[in-house]
């Protein structure tokens, strides 16, 4: 049968629309879902990093008899036989050899303060230090200011110290997500020897300590938090978590600060408990230096000192959240995702 020249084939302009338009609803539609599954994966790879860190943590306390410390931190009035040191690395590189890393662990000198290492130590980092949601390893370099004398500091709600002022030195180095548990506020932040944030204060597993010292220098820590220690139970007590970070603040100190920078309380270790929750203002800033937060949505990563890793409701009640972060409160809660 022969057809005629009047016949075609094809779409008209409408049905091409129509289709266009169809189209346009269906990536719409699944979009979301691809974003959703996309972020349940970094949730997860968050969650593995933790799992990962808890390890390395569980086989430092193996080999050493203790956890690491935070930093090495003198309480004001000490004796000069734990008067030094301040400003040296954190628990991070400790962590290190347990990690398969032990080659840049090996840089480090842990009795000299952080910005007397190479630029090339400061800035090396590993992906397991970062949260997927945030950044990757190869984008956790920041900059900063480490400070020292003649430099004038104000105290803030944290009952931690910011620079102001002059300044000495701009520096490069790491940033990451993950902080120590350091405890809860019991201990006070008042500017007394006996704050949270001098060593041997913290009330939870990975706390400041003093260092030993010798000739003015550290030489190995003392105020040892031992397993024995968590007397309300591994399976009860937070050992690390996922550090709040402002959206907007990234790579910027001091809310994205250096993760192997022992100066502050707040470059690797968080606090938890009444005044001070669980970031939920993502843009949030001043106190919250110190509180856990996540780029998750309505949840912050933490492992346990039992080696799991759960998922916290960031709207979770302070009070449990500070049972949780203090070893030894005698007020064991436990909690599940």
């Amino acid at each position: 049968m022969n057809t005629s020249k009047t016949d075609r084939f094809g779409f008209t302009l409408v049905e091409l629309l129509v289709v266009i338009a169809v189209i346009g609803l269906l990536v719409g539609l699944l979009l979301p879902a691809v974003q959703a599954a996309r972020e349940a994966a970094r949730a997860m790879h968050c969650k593995n990093n933790l799992h990962q860190i808890v390890l390395g943590v569980e086989m430092f306390h193996d080999t050493r008899k203790s956890y690491p410390p935070a930093r090495y931190q003198p309480r004001p009035g000490d004796s000069p036989a734990f008067s030094c040191g301040g400003k040296e690395t954190t628990w991070l590189v400790r962590i290190m050899p347990y990690l398969e890393a032990g080659n840049l662990e090996s840089e480090w000198d842990y009795a000299i303060p952080y910005a007397d290492h190479p630029e090339k130590i400061r800035v090396t980092t590993l992906p397991t230090f970062c949260c997927p949601s945030r950044r990757t390893a190869g984008d956790a370099t920041g900059n900063g200011l480490i400070v020292g004398g003649g430099t004038q500091w104000i105290r803030i709600p944290c009952g931690c110290w910011i620079p102001i002022g002059s300044t000495d030195t701009n520096l490069s180095g790491a940033v990451g997500d993950y902080g120590g548990n350091h405890g809860d506020l019991s201990p006070g932040n008042s500017g007394l020897p006996t704050d949270f944030l001098y060593g041997g204060n913290g009330t939870g597993i990975i706390i400041s300590a003093r260092a030993r010292c010798s000739d003015g220098m550290p030489r190995t820590f003392e105020d040892r938090v031992t397993q024995a220690m968590v007397t309300d139970g591994l399976s009860n007590t937070i050992l690390a978590g996922e550090m709040h970070v402002p959206i907007g603040r990234l790579k910027q100190a001091p809310f994205d600060a250096f993760i192997f920078n022992g100066d502050h309380v707040f470059n690797t270790g968080r606090i938890g408990g009444p005044t001070m929750p669980i970031a939920r203002n993502l843009r949030g800033e001043a106190d919250d230096l110190v509180r856990w937060g996540s780029w998750h949505t309505g949840v912050c990563n933490f492992s346990f000192a039992d080696g799991s890793v759960r998922s916290v409701s960031s709207s979770i009640d302070t009070d449990t959240l500070g049972m949780l972060s203090n070893r030894k409160d005698g007020q064991a809660h436990e909690y599940a995702d």
